[in-house]
């Protein structure tokens, strides 16, 4: 598998750890990129369940582009958004009246059935962040800064 095709399948994962990571993860007003960086991966869709068995998602396309998350009851509309050779994934909570975004990132294991997902952390990218470009660049900055990141959650592939 090539490098571009195991960092677009962490970019999804992040997608499904911004659904498992809650709502709080929802807090930022802008997204990390205006559109996708790349396409769907269809190694990603599917249902998944959280490695204690309380969680699950389903993950579908809604274009070449555009993942459509559903979580616990919730939708969520997610896409690429890779900075500074890091796949991102931009995650947009569509229940909520303020439509708010999370940023995060995943690693799908090679076999594709183990995907682990962490949330950016909003003490390194602050949630009153207003504009992408400030998020890119702190994103960038920070791109090999261990506190970056949250608590990793992992998810199992259903059959």
């Amino acid at each position: 598998m090539s490098s571009s095709n195991l960092a677009w399948l962490r970019v999804v994962g992040v997608v499904i750890g911004l659904c498992s990571l809650a709502f709080t993860a929802c807090q930022y007003d802008v997204p990390i990129t205006s559109g996708p960086t790349r396409k769907v991966q269809d190694r990603l869709l599917g249902d998944w369940t959280s490695a204690d068995g309380k969680e699950k998602l389903k993950l579908r396309s809604l274009d070449d582009s555009v993942y459509i998350v559903y979580y616990d009851g919730d939708l969520f509309r997610a896409y690429h958004s890779d900075v500074a050779e890091t796949p991102f994934a931009t995650v947009q909570d569509l229940n909520s009246s303020d439509r708010k975004f999370a940023y995060v990132i995943w690693k799908l294991s090679d076999d594709g059935k183990n995907l682990r997902l962490r949330s950016v952390n909003d003490k390194v990218v602050p949630k009153e962040t207003k504009d992408s470009a400030t998020i890119v660049a702190l994103l960038t900055k920070n791109a090999r800064n261990p506190e970056l990141f949250g608590e990793e959650v992992e998810f199992q592939k259903e059959k």
